[in-house]
């Protein structure tokens, strides 16, 4: 008997069905069958199926005689599953890597429940990824397992069967069958989830939803959305049969049945247009039907009640047609409002242009209005402590004001106030460009701090290289370079890069990077409450997991298992994923535990600092982590395809900071032989620092502030055999025995 018994019906996929399966078969957990249900298929679905089936044992193949329908094949998928849990895929879908194992864990975890809840994420064929909008519903925190009364809101996450895994005991005992038409979720998941006794949820994405660009069925214009009425008519059938649960389920039921109904109708093609008003009457019908005195209806749907419970369709209309012209009128009164304030602000900047430079003050961003932080953030910090009759004034998005010091003032990209700043401050400091309408005065200095060593081809250097590139004005590049009065080097290779790839009269200040400052700055007693708010178990070895932005794909698809590299590594290792701040989603769908997603820090100088060793491929950071003197391991897998759309400076696997891996399995076995703080590696490291860390010392920020805001000689730099006064603490990595 299996653990599992994966259930996949098939018809009409033959370009999806072998992902599908092989992203169930390839999984860590090995425990399981797959039932593939030919639902008499046109295409080479049942062929496919018969070639799976004849390379794993696993798989079973079952061939139907008629095209039955996508709920009845899942009871014919049924009626052959022998495993403890059953889980259903549809066959366009996908398991995430390590799901299985996941879902077994939390199975294990909370005593066996007779449905487990876990997450998926839409997966669009342009590339993009979506994780489920409710995520924060399916919690782990709180008692487990629970019965639905418990936590009703998991109930607005979307009601599929394949979302789910169930008991094949309670499943049986109950007597839980498909039925026919479309809309078959509906009453096998709300009965379901109703009788269930005991419910547990899993935090993960475990499940790529496929949005075909064309060929869903609930998206096709048809008559068979009629079926929504009969598959209610079940869902309230099955409360009549349990009264136990009737009362505190059929207000709930029938509000949801509403919401369903008025969804289905307000959908542009699905129903046909000659039958959208027969929908409405049927609608009406079943309000009066399975009405609920007394049922409370949420201020947001109150309309959409009052819709079907007319169930006129020229009432609907009317109100429909109403509405489209206040939307409309609205949105020309919000493009009228936007193009005057506009021209306002523009108006309100070429004042502030003619008045007097302001001698004192200082406006400081980075990365768009992100955070205080990176380079700029420590030279705003440099100039509070060593300039302090400067005011310095940091550019944020609302979302990010709360990173910024309490003594700096706080400006919102696009008010009169940033525009006033970016017109009268003497000081210019961001590691991108501001805006392009930003007229440089004479009498200000603009200093460009950068965000990194360069590997990767930058600048000029990129005319060359389309594919990153892109839609890059190389005329406005030039123009916003010429606004630059000093750049910031944090070596020579740097200064050589700048000064060819980014032409201009610029002076390079060769001097470190103000940002890994810190690095040498903390003590171990810092680096130590680091670890703790992270997170990080006493005695783990935390490996600091970020990978760089690929221009050759649309999306981060995470190459490496992660899961699989903490279990073969095991109870000591913890991993910290740090996404590229170019995306939005984290790199693993399983976070928590010995996996800790910290994309969303706002400091990678605290994630360096608490981390014992750095995993990359080709991100700068790791030119800034070899200040620390810790573990670089680099996982070049795809070096060739990278350099090709990218370019790059040199070959980094020819003269790497540590350890270099080709494959996910040659990662996982530089960390088991302790290859990644050997002797090698420590080599490797010392020839990198001695090239590309000369000028960092911690003192940085002092040297740019004392130079330009000063006019004093900057202290002199120059520390490449130099270690952070921290990495001697016994706490830290650098005390690590060598392999």
């Amino acid at each position: 008997m299996p653990r599992f018994s994966v259930i996949v019906p098939a018809y009409k996929v033959q370009a999806y069905l072998h992902e599908s399966l092989a992203s169930v078969l390839e999984q860590s957990f090995t425990d399981l069958e797959v039932i593939a249900v030919d639902d008499c298929s046109p295409d080479a679905c049942g062929e496919i199926i018969d070639e799976f089936a004849a390379r794993d044992a696993r798989v079973r193949a079952v061939h139907l005689d008629e095209n039955v329908g996508l709920g009845r094949a899942r009871n014919a998928g049924l009626r052959h599953a022998t495993g403890d849990y059953v889980l259903f895929l549809d066959s366009d879908d996908s398991l995430t890597p390590g799901a299985l194992q996941a879902i077994a864990d939390r199975i294990k975890e909370t005593g066996s429940p007779d449905v487990l809840l876990y997450d998926y994420a839409r997966t669009y064929w342009d590339g993009r990824e979506v994780r489920n909008e409710y995520a924060r519903l399916l919690t782990e925190e709180g008692s487990a397992p629970f019965q639905l009364a418990d936590r009703p809101d998991l109930l607005r996450v979307l009601m599929v069967v394949w979302n789910k895994a169930y008991s094949r005991e309670f499943i049986e005992r109950e007597g839980f069958s498909f039925p026919p038409g479309y809309y078959e979720d509906t009453p096998w998941t709300y009965p379901v989830l109703m009788a269930a006794e005991s419910l547990a949820t899993l935090d993960r994405t475990c499940v790529h939803y496929r949005q075909r660009r064309q060929g869903n069925i609930l998206g096709t214009t048809s008559r068979k959305h009629f079926d929504i009425f009969d598959q209610y008519e079940r869902v309230f059938d099955f409360l009549d049969q349990h009264p136990d649960l009737d009362e505190l389920w059929r207000p709930v039921m029938f509000r949801r049945m509403v919401d369903h109904l008025s969804t289905i109708f307000t959908k542009r093609g699905r129903l046909p247009r000659r039958s959208r008003a027969e929908f409405l009457r049927k609608s009406r019908a079943h309000y009066a039907r399975y009405r609920v005195a007394g049922a409370r209806v949420p201020r947001r749907t109150r309309l959409r009640h009052a819709l079907v419970r007319l169930g006129s369709h020229r009432t609907y209309r009317a109100l429909w047609l109403a509405l489209r012209l206040k939307t409309r009128a609205s949105r020309y009164a919000a493009t009228a409002r936007r193009t005057l304030k506009a021209a306002a602000l523009q108006l309100h900047y070429r004042i502030q242009l003619r008045l007097p430079v302001r001698q004192n003050e200082a406006v400081f961003t980075s990365y768009w209005g992100r955070g205080h932080g990176c380079n700029p953030g420590a030279l705003e910090e440099a100039f509070r402590e060593h300039a302090p009759r400067v005011r310095t004034s940091w550019i944020a998005t609302p979302e990010h004001h709360h990173t910024v010091p309490t003594g700096t003032r706080r400006l919102t990209p696009g008010t009169a106030a940033y525009w006033t700043a970016l017109a009268r401050s003497k000081y210019l400091v961001n590691n991108v460009n501001f805006d392009r309408r930003l007229v440089k005065r004479p009498d200000q200095v603009f200093i460009q701090t950068q965000h990194g060593t360069p590997l990767k081809k930058m600048g000029l250097d990129l005319q060359d290289h389309p594919a990153a590139a892109r839609d890059t004005d190389f005329a406005q590049l030039l123009r916003n370079v010429d606004k630059w009065d000093y750049v910031l080097s944090s070596n020579r290779h740097s200064t050589l890069t700048w000064e060819r790839v980014f032409p201009a009269s610029y002076t390079t200040l060769e001097y470190g990077y103000p940002r890994n400052d810190r690095l040498w700055k903390a003590s171990s007693d810092e680096v130590a409450r680091i670890r703790r708010m992270i997170g990080i178990p006493e005695g783990a070895v935390a490996i600091l997991y970020a990978p760089t932005h690929r221009d050759y794909r649309i999306t981060q698809r995470l190459t490496l298992d992660l899961e699989r590299m903490l279990r073969t590594l095991g109870p000591r290792f913890v991993i910290l994923t740090r996404a590229h701040h170019a995306y939005a989603e984290p790199l693993s769908a399983a976070t928590g535990g010995r996996l800790i997603d910290v994309s969303d820090h706002p400091s990678v100088e605290s994630l360096c600092l608490a981390s014992d060793a750095l995993v990359t491929d080709y991100s700068s950071l790791m030119f800034d982590y070899a200040c620390l003197d810790r573990p670089i391991v680099v996982h070049a897998d795809d070096w060739e395809a990278y350099e090709a759309a990218r370019g790059t400076y040199f070959d980094l696997r020819s003269f790497p900071p540590g350890a270099v891996a080709r494959s996910e399995d040659e990662l996982i076995d530089i960390f088991a032989t302790g290859h990644w703080r050997g002797s090698r590696s420590a080599q490797l490291r010392a020839a990198f620092r001695e090239r590309f860390c000369t000028y960092d010392d911690g003192r940085a920020g002092e040297r740019v502030v004392r130079h330009v805001v000063l006019g004093e000689p900057a202290p002199a730099a120059g520390a490449a055999t130099g270690v952070p006064r921290q990495g001697t603490d016994a706490t830290t990595p650098s005390s690590l025995p060598t392999m």
